[in-house]
């Protein structure tokens, strides 16, 4: 696992949590936390697969 840090950028962060009012709005069910974890599941997967297989356009 790669420990290389990730700077994130302080106007992203100030867009991310514009909305942000209670623990729950980060942390909840449906918070900020989850809908990050999951796009970056997705994207993280989408780009492996995208590496590891064959293009189908070439097909």
């Amino acid at each position: 696992m790669s420990t290389k840090k990730h700077d994130v950028p302080e106007e992203l962060l100030s867009g991310l949590l514009a909305s942000y009012k209670k623990p729950e709005d980060l942390i909840g069910e449906n918070g900020l936390l989850k809908q990050l974890t999951k796009l970056l599941v997705e994207r993280a997967l989408d780009a492996e697969l995208t590496r590891k297989l064959p293009c189908q356009a070439d097909s």
